[in-house]
């Protein structure tokens, strides 16, 4: 069986408007196409220079509920979603050209931006994809974390990206527990995770308001949960919370710059655990000097 993979890009430009949780402010996102090897790229078209920020691990900056990256100057925040697209498309070069520095929310999930790739379709390109695969760095198990949070990782048995998700909040809430496992290609991704949107308690959404964020935002625009469940809005799956914490998992493992291939297992793990894994991943790649192209 033929198990090479191809890079892949967009086949033409394709654009996202909205406006950005944190800041309220209108932002348009422009997804233009790029040449092998090149990478995932933001574009801040608004700034001099159009400084460019490559969406790598080594560019991440400590940011709480959310990934953001900076180069100089020059940052970018809130691009989980726009990852988790391109990391559950399987798309490895793309400029992002935007006009602020935060990304547009949207309706919480990575939805809007799959189908404005999709409206313009994804092309193979003469390179082979980038894989890291687990099994050639490590023998058994990496795990960060502690009793309360952690994630881990380990070889797969064959040469999938096998990923499982246990939420736990307390039996008093409407959450309650979830957990989720799913095996990571493009079809599974674009119909079991990349409609399901933020969420957050109704506490949690009032502490924000309190500090000045999110003004803007109202909710129809992610899933606030008060006693009874969600507020003015409806569940897209009845375990929609647990889903969306996989999409933020697909959108920072996308940090490591290529596919990764292996099983992970989180309990209760967010954006800056799921970043010190592949911290810690691609530290071991580089000192087994075994950055994998295609198997």
């Amino acid at each position: 069986m033929d198990t090479t993979q191809n890079q892949q890009t967009i086949a033409g430009p394709a654009a996202v408007e909205g406006f950005g949780y944190w800041s309220g402010r209108d932002v348009r996102v422009e997804f233009r196409p790029a040449p092998p090897n090149t990478g995932i790229i933001f574009v801040r078209s608004d700034l001099e220079g159009h400084p460019r920020i490559p969406a790598r691990i080594e560019n991440l900056t400590d940011t709480p509920l959310r990934t953001t990256l900076q180069v100089g100057e020059a940052g970018v925040g809130m691009v989980e979603h726009i990852m988790a697209a391109l990391g559950g498309l399987e798309i490895d070069n793309c400029e992002i050209w935007i006009n602020e520095p935060e990304m547009p929310g949207c309706d919480g999930s990575s939805l809007p931006f799959v189908e404005a790739i999709d409206a313009v379709g994804i092309v193979q390109q003469d390179a082979p994809q980038y894989k890291l695969v687990v099994g050639d760095i490590i023998d058994d198990v990496l795990r960060l974390g502690n009793e309360r949070r952690w994630i881990e990782v380990r070889p797969s048995a064959g040469k999938d990206t096998l990923l499982k998700y246990h939420l736990q909040y307390s039996s008093t809430q409407p959450i309650g527990r979830q957990t989720l496992e799913i095996s990571l290609t493009p079809d599974a991704f674009r119909k079991e995770l990349a409609p399901c949107r933020t969420f957050v308690l109704r506490q949690e959404a009032e502490r924000l308001l309190a500090n000045g964020l999110g003004q803007r935002a109202s909710f129809k625009d992610l899933l606030v949960f008060g006693d009874e469940g969600p507020i003015d809005n409806t569940l897209r799956f009845p375990d929609e919370c647990v889903r969306h914490k996989l999409l933020d998992i697909v959108g920072d493992l996308a940090l490591v710059g290529g596919r990764l291939v292996g099983s992970l297992t989180a309990f209760r793990s967010g954006h800056h655990l799921n970043a010190r894994l592949v911290g810690a991943l691609m530290g071991k790649r580089r000192v087994a000097r075994n950055w994998k192209r295609c198997a």
